[in-house]
Parts: C-alpha cells; structure tokens; sequence
C-alpha cells in the first residue's frame, strides 16, 4: 500500500483528513500526507497528528519507507497510541517547510550562479548548501550572494513539468546534482522549471515565485575535499 502525496501538487497545502495504514517501529503510515519525507537533501517536515478523541500526536520527523511511495510519520516518545483504521487530522509545522521551501529554492538560483557540477547538498531551516567540483579560488561569496539576490529580484513564477523516464535519459545535461539522482520506476519525473533561469528534476517543495525566498546571505565557503567545494547561505530574515 502507498501513500498519496498530497505536497508533489501543492507544496502550500499544511493540513488534510487522513487514515492510519499502518503503525510500525519506524513511523505511522498513512493513506495520504501532506508531510514532506527526508530526501534530496532536503529535511523531513515536523508537525501533529490529531486522533478523533482530540489528542494530539507531535511529528518530529518524516521519513521515506520501503519506497519513495511509502512515507513514515515519526512520533515524539510517549504520544498517544494510533492504530490502523485510525481517523487523524494532519498539520505540517508551515513556517519550519515554508524556509525549507525558500532555501530549496534558492539553492536551484545558485547552482546557475556558480557554473560547475553540484556534488551535493542539504536543507535544514536555518541554513542550506550545495557542494561543488571546483576550484575554491573560483568561488567568491559577495558574487554568489549579489548574483543569486539579483535572480531573485526577478520574480519569476515556478513551474513543475513531468517529463518521462526516456525523455530524461534522453536530455542527461539536465541532471546538475551529481550525488542525488532523480527518482526513476514511476514512468515519469518531476522537473522544477523557473523560466529562463533553471530547469531540472526535483521531487523537492519549492516557492511558487522565487521572490518570496527575500534575499539569501553567504555563511561560509570551504573545502571539502578535492572534489567538493562546498558553499552554504541563510535566509537573510533567518537570524
């Protein structure tokens, strides 16, 4: 049995009714969720269950199942008890997936920014990177930060676009992210469109125009090795 996955269509939708599935050791299943699962370097959404009696259930993470398809809620130690069958209401923590969003986003800004293969990345909400091939001298942090705060300036909407496995294979220069590959088996992937600045697959939640990212900030810029050169930003509202 799978999950329907309420945030690939909407990622602004923060509540919905849901049925338990299953209750295991790792997580609550559900039949269908607004909660975003661990993956693509992005963090897992937090947030509550609520039982029919009104007890509330705190979600403290969420994670991916046996398939992608699968998505384990996570309760904090000591919540009420669920059982298969079980009615629950669902609400994701917005303001925590909303700064995932906007830095997710401003991550696709960036890797136009800095012109060389992403070799990786990770979103929490205080802050976000992406690691690099490239030589360090090559990455100076007020450029990234100017150039990346001018795509935003832009305003320009977002789009999801599906596109076919073959289509994919067919067009590899979109894949930039070397470490994270896009998710294949379902006949078709997710690509995140902001016109005439980035197009490439993400099963991520993003804005719906990338100004509401408000501009982005450089923390820092290392090495990580020979092959990673690694960048990091914060929201310039996050302290």
């Amino acid at each position: 049995m799978t999950t329907e996955l309420l945030f690939r269509n909407d990622a602004y939708l923060t509540c919905a009714s849901a049925t338990v599935i299953a209750v295991g050791e790792r997580g609550i299943e559900l039949d269908r969720t607004v909660f975003y699962p661990l993956g693509g370097g992005q963090a897992g959404d937090t947030g509550t269950m609520v039982r029919a009696d009104g007890q509330r259930v705190p979600i403290t993470d969420t994670r991916k199942g046996e398939t992608a398809e699968r998505v384990l809620h996570v309760p904090a130690p000591g919540s009420p008890a669920l059982a298969p069958g079980d009615a629950v209401q669902i609400e994701i923590d917005w303001a925590r997936r909303h700064r995932l969003m906007r830095l997710h986003t401003a991550l696709h800004l960036m890797s136009c920014v800095v012109t060389a293969p992403v070799t990786g990345g990770n979103i929490v909400p205080d802050k976000a990177r992406l690691d690099f091939d490239i030589e360090l001298s090559a990455l100076d942090a007020a450029h990234i930060a100017r150039e990346t705060n001018a795509l935003i300036g832009s305003a320009v909407a977002t789009e999801s676009v599906w596109i076919t496995d073959a289509e994919l294979d067919a067009q590899p220069e979109l894949v930039k992210t070397m470490s994270v590959q896009p998710p294949r088996g379902a006949g078709r992937v997710r690509l995140l469109k902001i016109p005439g600045i980035d197009l490439q697959p993400c099963g991520g939640t993003h804005v719906a125009n990338i100004a509401e990212i408000g501009g982005i900030r450089v923390l820092r810029i290392r090495s990580e090795g020979k092959h990673n050169k690694r960048v990091e930003i914060a929201l310039i509202d996050s302290d």
